[in-house]
């Protein structure tokens, strides 16, 4: 169980958020069932109360603190895991068009559950994203792509980059050490541009926010199958 409303209210205050009762309940009912659920399959390794609150909720919204993200966008996330960061951005952001995609199927069905019940929408798909990106109904149709990974930036770029529109952004969440600029090449080729590097903290712990919008289409032949991304980074 979180803490109290009354602490987490204090906690989301302190980076710049207001908290409503429901949504606490709904963060509460998240931790709750991550947890339960954590004990037979091996979501998360933070299982504690308050680093769930503070390094995978508050972090997590993070982004809409220094991301203009237009009423009713669309916005992938791409392998998502146990949800973050967008699960808990669509917890005070409803009005976003979510999906969430993938490739382990045991995190699919974690998720299908944890939506219905917290009753949010999303759009759930269990596949890899250098085979979805391709598929016309996603390639290039998302305002926002998103991911919180520790693959680097490269290979992370050639996964989400294909999925944003022309115009749109791809938000990658990172610690402070890693290289980006081996992603500079890549981003080029995809259509992208790093446009801002946001450094924040939450509770002591240096985090960056890497903001790339789309202003090229993506030649088709990107992505390519994830035996040649992993042999080669762009």
């Amino acid at each position: 169980m979180l803490p109290d409303f009354e602490f987490c209210c204090d906690a989301f205050k302190k980076y710049g958020f207001e908290l409503s009762n429901d949504n606490y309940k709904k963060f509460c009912a998240y931790s709750d069932y991550l947890v339960e659920y954590n004990k037979n399959v091996n979501l998360t390794a933070i299982t504690e109360p308050m680093e769930i609150l503070y390094k995978h909720f508050i972090d997590s919204i993070m982004i809409t603190r220094y991301i203009d993200i237009p009423f009713g966008a669309s916005l992938i996330d791409v392998g998502t895991g146990a949800g973050f960061p967008s699960v808990p951005i669509k917890i005070i952001r409803p009005d976003i068009n979510l999906t969430l995609l993938d490739s382990l199927n045991k995190r699919i069905v974690f998720l299908d559950s944890l939506c219905n019940i917290l009753e949010i929408d999303a759009q759930l798909i269990h596949g890899r994203a250098e085979d979805f990106s391709k598929k016309e109904e996603f390639r290039e149709k998302y305002d926002f792509a998103c991911a919180r990974a520790v693959t680097n930036m490269s290979l992370l770029s050639e996964l989400c980059i294909p999925f944003v529109r022309v115009g749109g952004k791809f938000i990658s969440m990172k610690g402070p050490t890693e290289n980006i600029s081996i992603g500079y090449n890549a981003i080029e080729i995809l259509g992208g541009i790093v446009s801002r590097e946001t450094n924040y903290t939450v509770e002591a712990e240096e985090r960056r926010i890497i903001e790339i919008s789309k202003i090229s289409q993506t030649p088709t032949k990107y992505p390519r199958n994830s035996s040649q991304i992993k042999k080669k980074l762009l």
